[in-house]
């Protein structure tokens, strides 16, 4: 009989767990590190070492049953160890060295705290006795990085590493998700105690996340629902890392009801559903934005009203409505708009109540209301707000980059990660996302360089999918070193430049807000790239015909064992549209370069 890879992760996890538990061992800190990583079945750790954690590479060296990946830059160990955490649902695991080891991996680190990602991030430090007296390498890595994690901690005694441990993955994994440093002085790290087991559980008296909504709350909600006659369902990043995406398909059969899904969120509802109506927010479609505004009940579900997604408050709040606003973070409810019917909860939890409260209803949603306000949002679809010349011969249009991929993979199991700027926009509109955890990118920060280190995590989760990264000439630069990573670990991953030779949203904006002033968005000294990626051991392709678009994505995905990089020179004229400009409503949208 077969095994699945999750009751062999269950049954490691459990054997480390009970072997340590009916023996007291005399262990090293970071022999308890690795201890505590096995129990929670970590499977991968990215990092880089460094003279604060030798103590604990020597601790990896000794096992086996975690993998080590070595990055070349700290930031793509936290991006790598992110990426796989958006797409598993598990926790990441990151390894950096004290002083620029920490400052290295900022970035990363605050890049998953905006998104709400399940991490654990160990630190090195320099040992407990110089912690204050600018000892080489030392920083203070508990007050740089306190702002952009969801906690974190100095492990002063080597009695408390299990209990911290554990600690660390219970508050990254549980509530709303989040980045946990653990910050370890070599000489902790060094020092031995007896080690009586890692904690099955833990219980934390200041930290105690509510799952379960209030009752009276979600029936409010439901009455709300069922008498609307302009229902809208919102949703966010929160039903991804809720693992409640069957859930809310259930919601919108059950309700009728057109849904939009935030960037954040694409994937939770399929985008290939008639009743999905786009991306919303700052280049959502017209559809999806006038729905927004006009609907009558609206229900945000693990979303937070971000100010790329409803533009000026002020012109969002001139419309009346009533918002029903579920999440697991009470903080970010009536954050930035009011609402009228909070619940605080665990997303899954929250929609399966109000599902089965909803099927035991004998009140119906109004049938004939919901038929005209489809009638509504079927004349916003009229106008093709994300039409582009597909006609044009002579260069290539990066939207058609985008939908050929998709026409390509659209059937099979592909994850597309993304850096930040325009290649990201149009990869959100064009790549119709039908599934959860499909699309990985940095929302709330807007890295730049995360989608090598993204989609090598990815590649090592799932070896047998496709991965692609779609980029930009000046993303892909900023981590392009992990391109040696790729090969060394054998994640053949292939990336899709969109080459514009210009910081494409920057030019963007100053073109629209700035009369054309493009200051220092031309990138004029680019590498050959396909000379480059032949330096790291891969394959190069130049694409500059739009007939050779589709060849060379189906000659790149036949090169199944090796990472590809296919620099397509496109249009630098090309805009992303619609677009809603600073300080504009949603609904005040450009669609065109005819709107400017």
């Amino acid at each position: 009989m077969e095994i699945s890879k999750a009751e062999l992760k269950s049954a490691a996890a459990a054997s480390s767990r009970s072997e340590a538990s009916h023996t007291s061992q005399d262990l090293r800190g970071a022999e308890i590190l690795v201890k505590a990583l096995q129990a929670e079945g970590v499977k991968y750790v990215w990092g880089y070492p460094g003279g604060a954690v030798l103590h604990i590479y020597d601790a990896f060296y000794k096992q086996e049953s975690i993998q080590h990946v070595l990055v070349r830059h700290e930031q793509a160990a936290v991006h790598a160890a992110d990426g796989y955490a958006r797409a598993t649902g598990d926790v990441g695991v990151a390894l950096v060295t004290s002083g620029p080891g920490v400052t290295n991996a900022v970035t990363g680190i605050a890049t998953a705290y905006m998104d709400s990602i399940p991490m654990v991030i160990v630190c090195g430090q320099v040992p407990t006795a110089a912690i204050g007296q600018d000892a080489f390498q030392e920083c203070d890595t508990v007050g740089i990085t306190r702002p952009i994690v969801k906690h974190n901690f100095l492990v002063k005694d080597v009695r408390d590493m299990a209990t911290v441990m554990k600690k660390a993955f219970h508050i990254a994994r549980s509530g709303r998700p989040g980045p946990v440093v653990v910050d370890i002085p070599k000489d902790v790290s060094f020092a031995k105690t007896a080690f009586k087991g890692y904690p099955d559980s833990i219980e934390m008296r200041s930290y105690n996340p509510v799952r379960k909504g209030h009752s009276g709350q979600i029936r409010k909600a439901l009455q709300l629902l069922l008498g609307a006659k302009r229902p809208y369902i919102y949703t966010g990043g929160g039903v991804l890392l809720a693992n409640a995406s069957a859930e809310l398909r259930t919601l919108v059969d059950l309700l009728g009801a057109p849904v939009t899904n935030t960037l954040m969120g694409l994937g939770a509802f399929p985008a290939s559903d008639k009743r999905f109506v786009g991306m919303l927010g700052m280049h959502g479609t017209w559809e999806a934005n006038n729905a927004m505004q006009n609907c009558d009940v609206l229900l945000a579900v693990g979303a937070r009203f971000d100010d790329r997604v409803i533009g000026n408050p002020k012109h969002f709040a001139s419309v009346d409505r009533k918002i029903i606003h579920i999440d697991i973070d009470p903080s970010s409810i009536s954050k930035r708009v009011r609402v009228d019917v909070p619940i605080v909860g665990d997303v899954k939890d929250v929609l399966t109540e109000l599902i089965g409260m909803l099927r035991e209803s004998p009140a119906k949603p109004n049938a004939a209301a919901l038929a005209d306000w489809w009638k509504s949002i079927d004349g916003w679809r009229g106008r093709d707000c994300l039409a582009y010349d597909r006609g044009n011969t002579e260069v290539i249009k990066p939207q058609h980059v985008v939908e050929t991929l998709w026409n390509m993979t659209k059937d099979a199991d592909t994850y597309i990660t993304s850096d930040v700027g325009q290649h990201q926009m149009w990869a959100a509109q064009y790549y119709r996302f039908d599934e959860p955890r499909r699309w990985i990118n940095s929302g709330g920060l807007g890295t730049m360089g995360v989608g090598i280190p993204y989609a090598m995590g990815i590649k090592l989760a799932r070896p047998d999918s496709e991965v692609f990264c779609i980029t930009g000439e000046g993303s892909v630069q900023m981590c392009i070193q992990e391109l040696s990573t790729c090969l060394q670990y054998n994640t053949p991953i292939k990336i899709v430049s969109l080459n514009n030779r210009y910081l494409g949203m920057v030019r963007q904006w100053q073109e629209i807000e700035y009369s054309g002033r493009y200051s220092q968005s031309y990138m004029d000294a680019l590498p050959n790239f396909v000379k480059l990626a032949e330096a790291y051991g891969h394959v190069g392709m130049l694409i500059e015909r739009p007939q050779d678009v589709e060849p060379a994505l189906r000659e790149a995905r036949k090169l199944k064992d090796r990472t590809v990089f296919m620099d397509f020179r496109t249009d630098p004229t090309e805009n992303v549209f619609p677009m809603v400009r600073a300080g504009m409503g949603i609904t005040e949208m450009l669609l065109g370069s005819e709107d400017l």
